[in-house]
Protein backbone atom coordinates (compact mmCIF):
# COMPACT_ATOMS: atom_id res chain seq x y z
CA UNK A 1 0.00 0.00 0.00
CA UNK A 2 1.02 3.49 -0.18
CA UNK A 3 -0.63 6.41 1.07
CA UNK A 4 -2.70 8.63 -1.06
CA UNK A 5 -3.31 11.85 -2.01
CA UNK A 6 -6.57 13.92 -2.86
CA UNK A 7 -5.65 16.48 -5.44
CA UNK A 8 -8.53 18.96 -5.48
CA UNK A 9 -9.12 20.13 -9.14
CA UNK A 10 -7.11 23.64 -8.69
CA UNK A 11 -4.00 21.88 -8.22
CA UNK A 12 -4.67 18.92 -10.87
CA UNK A 13 -2.29 20.37 -13.54
CA UNK A 14 0.59 19.02 -11.90
CA UNK A 15 -0.88 15.77 -11.17
CA UNK A 16 -1.80 15.44 -15.31
CA UNK A 17 -5.63 15.76 -13.56
CA UNK A 18 -5.20 12.93 -11.45
CA UNK A 19 -7.37 13.50 -9.02
CA UNK A 20 -5.58 11.22 -6.13
CA UNK A 21 -1.81 10.30 -6.40
CA UNK A 22 0.03 8.21 -4.18
CA UNK A 23 3.53 8.18 -2.28
CA UNK A 24 5.43 7.28 0.37
CA UNK A 25 6.92 9.01 3.64
CA UNK A 26 6.82 8.44 7.64
CA UNK A 27 6.25 12.20 7.79
CA UNK A 28 4.05 14.48 6.26
CA UNK A 29 7.34 16.67 4.82
CA UNK A 30 8.87 13.38 3.45
CA UNK A 31 5.66 12.69 1.63
CA UNK A 32 5.09 15.82 0.09
CA UNK A 33 8.84 15.72 -0.43
CA UNK A 34 8.20 12.38 -2.53
CA UNK A 35 5.00 13.04 -4.57
CA UNK A 36 6.98 16.50 -5.29
CA UNK A 37 9.55 13.61 -7.08
CA UNK A 38 6.92 12.66 -9.48
CA UNK A 39 4.42 15.71 -9.71
CA UNK A 40 7.10 19.03 -10.16
CA UNK A 41 5.68 21.93 -8.28
CA UNK A 42 2.74 20.67 -6.00
CA UNK A 43 5.27 21.11 -3.30
CA UNK A 44 5.34 25.03 -3.86
CA UNK A 45 1.61 25.29 -3.95
CA UNK A 46 1.39 23.75 -0.32
CA UNK A 47 5.11 25.26 1.59
CA UNK A 48 6.60 27.76 1.48
CA UNK A 49 9.30 29.06 3.73
CA UNK A 50 12.58 28.53 5.77
CA UNK A 51 12.17 26.84 7.72
CA UNK A 52 9.60 25.09 5.15
CA UNK A 53 5.54 25.07 6.89
CA UNK A 54 2.60 24.93 5.29
CA UNK A 55 0.77 27.84 3.41
CA UNK A 56 -1.65 29.80 5.18
CA UNK A 57 -4.28 29.37 3.02
CA UNK A 58 -3.91 25.90 2.49
CA UNK A 59 -5.47 23.12 4.94
CA UNK A 60 -3.80 19.42 4.91
CA UNK A 61 -5.85 16.88 6.32
CA UNK A 62 -4.47 13.36 7.11
CA UNK A 63 -7.14 10.53 7.88
CA UNK A 64 -9.74 13.68 8.38
CA UNK A 65 -7.24 15.41 10.88
CA UNK A 66 -6.40 19.03 10.94
CA UNK A 67 -2.37 18.93 10.67
CA UNK A 68 -2.19 22.34 12.23
CA UNK A 69 -3.06 19.99 15.49
CA UNK A 70 -1.19 16.99 14.87
CA UNK A 71 2.17 18.75 14.34
CA UNK A 72 2.35 20.85 10.77
CA UNK A 73 4.59 19.09 8.42
CA UNK A 74 6.21 16.78 10.94
CA UNK A 75 2.79 14.79 11.43
CA UNK A 76 3.70 11.11 11.38
CA UNK A 77 1.71 9.19 7.86
CA UNK A 78 1.70 5.43 7.03
CA UNK A 79 0.81 3.39 4.59
CA UNK A 80 -3.22 3.52 3.45
CA UNK A 81 -3.82 6.86 5.13
CA UNK A 82 -5.24 9.87 3.43
CA UNK A 83 -3.98 13.11 2.72
CA UNK A 84 -6.22 16.06 1.59
CA UNK A 85 -5.36 19.25 0.62
CA UNK A 86 -7.92 21.98 0.45
CA UNK A 87 -6.76 25.37 -0.90
CA UNK A 88 -8.71 28.36 0.16
CA UNK A 89 -10.17 30.31 -3.16
CA UNK A 90 -11.06 33.50 -2.86
CA UNK A 91 -13.88 35.61 -4.75
CA UNK A 92 -17.31 36.60 -5.02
Amino acid sequence: MAIELRVPTILRTYTGGEKAVNGDGSTLAEFIDNVNGTHPGLKERIVEGEPEELRRFVNVYVNDEDVRFTGGLSTGVKDGDVVVVLPAVAGG
